[in-house]
């Protein structure tokens, strides 16, 4: 039944999901990368948020911890990690990014428990509010409220700063703009940083759903990322939030529509419905002419 807690459920699923989407096609945009490390970033959030709590620090600091944390791990992996070996072919990117994936599972693993950690957040994380007769999770509309906000300074950074210029023509032409003097490695790490600042700030949200933390914590958020830069388009950071809030649409429809029987095999219509994107649109929901340009 779609109804004002519908409308809510979606936007605030939706929201979270383009948070995830948009952080992975920044980084694609540029270096043409799927980062499979990606989600990797967001279980670093929530693991600081556990460790920030341990040592007893206020709230509002263990979020800022939890986002800093996230955009220094991406920050350091591309340059330990992505920038040796930019300049080798896509296949070296691609397995460094599983590589990079993997090592900072294991050092979550090591370092703290391959058991789930309770991540304790603030109390209006689980307080709820009603609205027009509607019971709702205040979370759900902080959610939507912070995509807002940070989806509109990130469109201010693009369009009206030297910084977001450069990376949308390093996008487009990346060859060209560093003839034109734009630093390459400052353009990458920049996108790096803004990747590691959205997957931090969707890890809040993510693990404050479950409340918990493990070192796989990370890989149904990347795929869920990926499927929305599919079908809104990998090549479009609009494209990415409208794919994440499709994603979210397609998701609950599909939660109140189908038998209880058959909902454990929600995700399995969710890959069917991608595969018929690949095969009728594969250039997602938003077409964008593009270069496959190669960053060296």
């Amino acid at each position: 039944m779609i109804n004002l807690e519908f409308v809510i459920n979606t936007l605030s699923l939706g929201s979270l999901y383009a948070l995830l989407a948009v952080g992975l096609v920044l980084v694609y945009g540029i270096l043409k990368l799927v980062n499979f490390a990606y989600g990797e970033y967001l279980m670093v959030a929530g693991y600081a948020i556990y460790l920030s709590a341990i040592v007893g620090a206020p709230w509002w600091a263990t979020l800022i911890i939890a986002v800093a944390a996230s955009m220094l791990v991406s920050f350091l992996t591309e340059i330990a990690a992505f920038r040796p070996v930019r300049t080798k072919s896509m296949d070296a990117l691609l397995v460094t990014s599983f590589a990079v994936s993997i090592f900072l599972q294991n050092v979550v693993l090591l370092a703290v428990s391959p058991r789930a950690r309770a991540v304790p957040l603030p109390d209006f994380f689980s307080k709820t509010v009603v609205i027009g007769g509607a019971v709702l999770p205040l979370r759900n509309l902080l959610i939507i409220a912070t995509t807002a906000v940070v989806l509109a300074l990130l469109s201010f950074l693009m369009k009206k700063t030297v910084l977001g210029m450069a990376m949308r023509a390093a996008a487009d032409k990346f060859t060209t703009t560093r003839l034109m003097g734009v630093p390459a490695n400052f353009v990458i790490s920049a996108a790096f940083l803004i990747s590691g600042f959205l997957a931090g700030v969707a890890g809040i949200f993510w693990v404050g759903r479950s409340g918990s933390v493990d070192p796989l914590t990370g890989a149904a958020p990347l795929l869920i990322a990926f499927i929305a830069t599919v079908m809104g388009g990998m090549n479009s950071p609009i494209g990415a939030v409208v794919g994440g809030f499709v994603y979210g649409l397609l998701f609950n429809i599909l939660s109140i529509t189908l038998p209880a029987s058959m909902i454990s095999y929600r995700d399995a219509f969710m890959f069917a419905i991608v595969v018929l994107f690949l095969l009728f649109r594969p250039e997602g929901i938003i077409r964008r002419g593009y270069t496959e340009e190669r960053v060296g």
